[in-house]
Parts: structure tokens; sequence; C-alpha cells
């Protein structure tokens, strides 16, 4: 009898080549199947005997994926809030906008390594209490904190023409 993580592991570059379907970004999709291992694993005993495991994978990946979809939209309209706030709260013209554009660097990234950095780098939880917040496993977690903050240094490194221009 095969164990059940051959059996899943079989099953992943399918998963893999949906999720890229779906999401239409490899980070994105990587993270969707790694969720959806971790998720098929952890609900085994819901997989009843005789249930084709194939299409029991690629329902929990989907269902990851409208939920994950919904939870974006929301955190999109939350960001816009907490940027006018912080607008308001910055004394000087400088600091608002250098607050601005490090505040659009982070919305433009993914909210999975936006939350990440943040919970990191922002609010200063250790990687081991930033996985249990996000109910991830602590790889996860690393993986979308490299990819955030490459990201952030793309965008910061960009051509000087690219950049937004401080009028003194």
């Amino acid at each position: 009898m095969p164990r059940r993580s051959d059996e899943i592991e079989i099953n992943i570059p399918h998963l893999r080549r949906f999720a890229l379907a779906l999401t239409r970004n490899p980070d994105m999709a990587d993270d969707l199947v790694q969720d959806t291992v971790e998720r098929a694993l952890s609900r085994w005993y819901l997989c009843k005997p005789g249930l084709a495991l194939r299409p029991w994978l690629f329902a929990i990946l989907r269902n990851l994926h409208i939920s994950g979809h919904r939870k974006r939209a929301r955190m999109l309209v939350e960001a816009e809030t907490e940027i006018e706030n912080l607008e308001s709260a910055a004394p000087a013209a400088e600091d608002r906008m250098e607050l601005i554009q490090v505040l659009q660097m982070l919305g433009q990234l993914p909210e999975e390594q936006r939350a990440a950095i943040l919970l990191v780098s922002v609010e200063g939880f250790s990687y081991a209490e930033t996985a249990r917040i996000l109910n991830i496993p602590i790889g996860t977690l690393m993986s979308r904190l490299s990819r955030g903050r490459r990201k952030l240094r793309d965008m910061v490194d960009m051509p000087p023409e690219q950049q937004l221009r401080r009028v003194v």
C-alpha cells in the first residue's frame, strides 16, 4: 500500500500546471500547490476510502485559490485605507513622499509576501511566530520573504529615469 505522501507527490506536476493556469503567476502557483499539499496531508482523514485522490486534490487547490482571491480583494481595500491614515500622520512633505513610495512598493507585492514582510520586518515577529500567525509552514514563510524582499530590492534598484523624483 503506497504511503499518502507518495500518492500526493505523483500529482504535484499536475497540480502545479493547474495552479499556474489559475494564478498566471509562478510564485503564487507554487505557494498554492504547497498549501494544497499541506491541506491534503493535514486532512487526510477526510479522504474516504475508494475516493479518487486526484480530483480531491484539485478541489482543495481550487477552493484555496478562491478563498485566497477573496482574501486578497479584502486586503487591497484595507491597504488603501491604511495609506490614507498614514499619510496624514507623516509630519513633513518629504517624509510623506517617502512613506507613500514605500507603501506603494509594498502594495505591488502579492498579499502573501506583503504580509510576511510586514509581520517580520515591521512588527518584529520571529519566523516561527509569523508562520503560526499566517498558518503556513516555516519553509513557505521563508520562501515568501525571500521573493518579497527580492522584488522590493528590484523596485528600489530601478534606473533613475523610472523612479519618482524628489522636488526640493
